[in-house]
């Protein structure tokens, strides 16, 4: 049996991949495609930020921020912060244009514990939990309307949720294409969710219906401020505003990265931050805050009073929204995880990309096992505390090594350099939300923490410990065999080119 047609492409020494359709004659290299252009590069921005949140945090930072004046503020202060952060992030990724994010970023600047700590973090905390979260607020949202009188079960919530996340790693596992243009398809959905809240909104306007917008009014507290409260509101906020690195992390997949990379985020950060402050001023003219603390689905409450006998619109408005959010979440998170591997920081096996599909089947089904495993809690809002702090605290070391890196290599080409007074603006919010979040939240933050610390002794074990018992090595090699057929992946670790190989017959 001869040896079918197969993707080709070549790597580079440093690891970065190059277009499996962009190849050097003999490379016989298989590596992710380049398909991801400027429309659907903002696709994964503005689907990962507007996943769940919008439709959950809302509750959150009003409860915390004690006033709706306070509230609106957070999500405008919030969306400038994540403006600014994404600036410094776009440095750094055409700086180190490599798929992974801030893991590849703080891998490289300051070595490979601290790197390995993000990528054990992410793994165990961050995107399982981030992916939890939206597919929770997904099958709430579904079932809510079929039980209007009371909450929807939380095995039913749990079921429907995994079966979310199960069909689309299937859509992701079969191809880039398919799982980039459910992202273009869902994020224009959910733009025009959003859309029908602010119209319905700004009818409420001028109607009269402001009365909470009023200064006399807007800034009325319905319990005492507290910094520490007031920092767990940035903090829900922030949750809503989470993925705006996320395409960072598929810079190997872009097209023209050193272009689309900037453009995509000037796109998309302003339209979401739009987007966010009027669909929470929509709110609060249809809802008093004891209505809006009252309400498990945000905009189903909103839908009702304003809508009527259309009111189904709205959940399955956001269903929709936080479908793609679910998407667009598995698709980045799987290329963190496929990052690490091919560094070495994770089992060989899920560095592999399938031959024929150019996806990383092994890594997107860990990203779902994983994910899968955090739906045995339904306590969503606890889950975005825990995942915010630890989410920001990598946030500000990655930022911090963009200021490292301006030291230790000033002649560094860069094509994009933004003025130091962005990230050392964009540090002291970070210290201010982490102090008082800590303050606010010990045991939360306190065990993101103590989980974090577990990487340490795993990392010296597993990566930094190079003489490991034959017996160890013999059981992750037979391990990645097999679980992987040679004739369908492409193994990155592997010496002999992939041409050269025959399939089973």
């Amino acid at each position: 049996m001869t040896d079918g047609p197969r993707l080709r492409g070549n790597a580079s020494a440093d690891g970065d991949t190059l277009s499996s359709e962009s190849t050097e004659e003999g490379s016989g290299r298989v590596a992710l495609k380049k398909e991801i252009g400027l429309v659907s590069a903002c696709g994964i921005i503005v689907g990962n930020i507007i996943g769940s949140g919008i439709f959950v945090s809302p509750k959150g930072v009003l409860e915390n921020a004690s006033s709706v004046g306070l509230a609106l503020i957070v999500w405008i202060v919030t969306g400038v912060i994540t403006a600014i952060g994404a600036l410094c992030y776009a440095e750094l990724g055409v700086t180190i244009p490599k798929s992974g994010g801030d893991y590849s970023y703080v891998k490289d600047i300051f070595g490979g514990l601290a790197g390995f700590l993000r990528l054990w973090i992410a793994v165990l905390v961050i995107y399982p939990t981030n992916q939890a979260v939206i597919a929770l607020t997904f099958s709430n949202y579904v079932l809510q309307p079929l039980f209007p009188s009371c909450f929807p079960p939380e095995n039913g919530l749990r079921l429907l949720a995994a079966v979310c996340l199960l069909l689309l790693t299937w859509v992701n596992c079969s191809s880039v294409r398919w799982a980039t243009r459910v992202q273009d398809v869902f994020t224009t959905g959910k733009l025009l969710a959003l859309g029908l809240i602010i119209i319905m909104g700004f009818v409420q306007i001028c109607k009269g219906e402001y009365y909470w917008l009023e200064p006399a009014h807007a800034f009325e507290t319905f319990q005492p401020y507290d910094i520490g409260q007031i920092a767990l509101s940035f903090l829900q906020g922030s949750f809503a505003y989470g993925g705006w690195n996320f395409l960072n992390y598929v810079t190997e997949e872009l097209v023209d990265p050193y272009k689309n990379l900037p453009r995509a985020i000037f796109i998309s950060i302003p339209l979401v931050t739009f987007v966010y402050v009027f669909a929470n001023i929509a709110y609060v003219t249809a809802m008093s805050p004891q209505e809006l603390l009252a309400s498990n689905a945000v905009a189903v409450t909103f839908g009702e009073k304003l809508l009527g006998v259309m009111s189904w619109i709205m959940p399955i408005s956001v269903a929709l929204s936080t479908f793609g959010g679910v998407n667009g979440s598995l698709f980045t998170s799987s290329r963190l995880f496929f990052a690490g591997a091919r560094e070495g920081h994770l089992p060989r096996l899920l560095a592999m990309i399938h031959v024929k599909r150019c996806t990383p089947i092994p890594a997107l089904l860990f990203t779902c096992i994983s994910t899968l495993l955090m739906l045995c809690t339904s306590d969503m809002y606890t889950l975005i505390n825990y995942v915010g702090f630890i989410n920001y605290l990598f946030y500000g070391v990655t930022v911090a090594g963009q200021i490292v890196l301006r030291i230790k290599q000033p002649d560094l080409y860069r094509p994009i350099k933004v003025s130091l007074v962005w990230p050392v603006i964009y540090l002291l919010f970070w210290a201010f939300l982490l102090l008082f979040s800590l303050y606010s939240e010990p045991v939360v933050c306190g065990l993101g923490m103590a989980i974090m610390l577990t990487g340490v002794p795993v990392y010296f074990l597993g990566v930094f410990w190079d003489n490991k018992p034959q017996c160890f090595n013999t059981f992750i090699g037979m391990e990645t065999i097999f679980t992987s057929d040679d004739a369908h992946y492409y193994d990155p670790y592997e010496p002999t080119p992939l041409a050269e190989k025959q399939p089973h017959t």
